[in-house]
């Protein structure tokens, strides 16, 4: 069909790309595609294949795909200023707009947006402003940072570092200091498996109290989590989880970080998984959702209580020397506006909830009484199907057998795009909010079906 066509060479031959097995790809022994369009929640390779894609992307793609009204908006932008920085207090018109639409419906103890262009960068601003507000303060020793294993919050240097999932540490010296891990909320695969949801609530807290004993609490800056693991596993947290760690946080003085870049503006059935499950946090992370990947756009939203302490370090030391060249960009803040009031209109939030529901149902029916199915979790349009070897002593399969990945690629040939997570045989949905009832039966169908061609 494309013959005399050089793309796919070039591909090989030019382009590296991200968490890829680089000898493979690049030996051919490694599947391409190019994705040449995307409508709803399919989209459609060079090859004319039709996929249904239950990830949305990198859960990021919320809205759909082929939606025109991000696309003429940020054409529109182009066309009457395609950039300019926001340093010294410059300003868009989009820009602005934005950060007042993201306060609207942001947790009400925030105060101010300042925006990057990826999670990534996003988190390492937020660890940038903890070290400089407790400097203000007259606390240099106060600047650890606890993580969780598990958790994912980038894979810069810094980020890389909270990011609790080895293959983002190794070869990469990482982590580096001044970043702890503590507990994963990972009730599943909890040591004990006669404990209570209550009981592992009660494990975690006390780990993590351990750890800011044995370290200093006026050692510690912050507490990094997601609302709900990702990366780590698309991990709803135990009940009562987020208060229990709130109040050990409050009482140490220690800021809470919520890295909402998949949770944020409705994964969850919520607009933000702060207010989903109780949290109260000092600075919340933003991305993926905030322009449904129609651009890159990254913020990190400061609670008041930050942005005094902010305020007051400017007026004894000047300007603040943190910012991007494409902070607040132009072309990706209308295109936020333009998604956030697409989420709006077609009420997509609610959607989320609903059809999220709906489909963690379903699911569960299809694959709960399978011998290999060991847990079907989700929270919204967040969901995951979690694989053991034997499910009366919750044992699991030798990595090398790569199970997750076998049936993903079944998926794949059915039409389905699923995500094999890292760190465990975890099958990941993550599906766009326009997802309908009727296609979250057929992703449950076909995932049956490409369960039982791999394991039987």
């Amino acid at each position: 069909m494309w013959q005399n066509d050089q793309l796919e060479k070039w591909d090989r031959e030019s382009f590296f790309h991200p968490s890829t097995h680089l000898a493979e790809f690049a030996r051919g022994n490694l599947a391409q595609r190019v994705i040449v369009g995307g409508e709803g929640c399919y989209i459609e390779d060079r090859d004319g294949n039709r996929l249904l894609d239950a990830f949305a992307g990198l859960y990021c793609v919320n809205v759909g795909y082929g939606r025109t009204e991000i696309a003429e908006a940020i054409a529109a932008q182009a066309r009457e200023l395609a950039y300019y920085h926001a340093y010294v207090g410059h300003g868009t018109e989009a820009s602005i707009t934005l950060a007042k639409m993201i306060l609207e419906r942001a947790p009400s103890n925030m105060s101010k947006v300042y925006f990057g262009l990826s999670g990534s960068d996003a988190n390492e601003t937020n660890i940038k402003l903890v070290w400089y507000i407790n400097n203000i303060l007259g606390l240099p020793k106060k600047k650890k940072i606890i993580s969780r294993w598990r958790g994912y919050h980038g894979s810069g240097l810094l980020t890389g570092s909270l990011t609790g999932l080895d293959l983002f540490h190794k070869k990469f010296d990482l982590p580096i200091a001044p970043v702890l891990h503590t507990e994963a909320p990972y009730y599943f695969r909890r040591e004990y498996l006669d404990q209570t949801e209550a009981e592992f609530v009660a494990h975690c807290v006390e780990s993590l109290e351990r750890l800011i004993e044995q370290e200093g609490s006026d050692t510690i800056a912050a507490f990094i989590g997601e609302p709900v693991l990702g990366t780590g596993g698309l991990v709803p947290p135990p009940e009562g989880y987020w208060p229990a760690i709130q109040t050990v946080l409050d009482r140490h003085n220690i800021l809470l970080i919520a890295d909402e870049v998949v949770t944020g503006f409705g994964r969850l059935g919520s607009m933000f998984g702060s207010d989903h499950y109780g949290m109260r946090p000092d600075i919340i992370t933003i991305a993926k959702g905030l322009t449904s990947a129609y651009a890159p756009l990254s913020g990190s939203i400061v609670s008041d209580k930050i942005w005094s302490i902010l305020e007051k370090g400017t007026d004894e030391n000047g300007p603040i020397g943190h910012g991007w060249t494409y902070s607040a960009h132009p072309v990706s803040t209308a295109a936020g506006i333009a998604n956030l009031k697409l989420i709006d209109e077609l009420n997509l939030v609610e959607q989320a909830r609903d059809t999220g529901a709906y489909f963690k149902s379903i699911l569960n029916e299809a694959l709960s009484k399978h011998k290999n199915v060991g847990d079907v979790r989700g929270e919204g349009m967040l969901c995951a199907v979690e694989f053991v070897a034997d499910r009366q002593d919750r044992s699991y399969f030798d990595p090398s057998q790569t199970v997750c990945q076998k049936i993903n690629t079944a998926l794949l040939s059915k039409g389905v795009i699923t995500r094999a997570m890292p760190q465990g045989d975890i099958l990941g949905f993550a599906p766009p909010f326009c997802l309908t009832y009727t296609q979250a039966e057929e992703i449950a169908v076909k995932v049956r079906s490409a369960i039982i061609e791999v394991l039987g």
